[in-house]
């Protein structure tokens, strides 16, 4: 008997008893094939920067087919206020959803803001849409696409890993909201 709990038998016996475990374990444990994505009801936060921003927000009306609002964040931090709103985008033909944020503030200068979401300054490009014209920046390294749009009173920032497709329609969703009293 003690041949079997010590030495090389004795490692064997207890690394087949942890797999057997780790089986058994995995075996019961229900696995969940479905997509699981955290939904935000970000209307509180257009309602927020209705009141608090001193400049016109931008909101999608209606949010594209199949986009999941993922985040939603309001701060005001040195005099600047900002809004943050992620969606991981449709599917379609693609396996995985991409990713895509609208980013809007008056912060000051507010190419320092529209450098910092596009993780670049050098633009690329521009591009019309809905007869506005957009700054076009691409961060290759970080398969980051971004469209810029510089406001008399704030900056409008769309970016992430979406295609520039997808960034274009969240582009012509985004409307002016009409300001509220603090």
């Amino acid at each position: 008997m003690e041949r079997f709990t010590q030495g090389f038998y004795g490692y064997a016996v207890a690394m087949l008893v942890c797999f057997a475990g780790v089986g058994v374990f995995l075996l019961v444990t229900p696995q969940s094939r479905t997509e699981h994505l955290p939904k935000v009801n970000y209307s509180i936060d257009v309602a927020n920067m209705r009141r608090a921003a001193p400049y016109q927000v931008w909101s999608p009306e209606p949010v594209p087919a199949d986009w999941v609002p993922t985040s939603s964040r309001m701060t005001q931090d040195k005099g600047a206020v900002t809004w943050k709103l992620g969606f991981a985008t449709a599917k379609g033909a693609k396996p995985t959803r991409s990713h895509a944020m609208l980013a809007q503030s008056d912060e000051k200068p507010a190419a320092e803001f529209a450098n910092r979401m596009a993780n670049t300054s050098e633009v690329t490009g521009s591009i019309p849409i809905d007869g506005v014209i957009w700054e076009q920046r691409v961060r290759k390294d970080k398969d980051q696409r971004s469209l810029v749009r510089f406001l008399p009173d704030a900056t409008v920032v769309i970016t992430g890993t979406a295609q520039w497709d997808e960034l274009s329609t969240l582009a012509r969703s985004i409307r002016q909201q009409v300001k509220t009293a603090p």
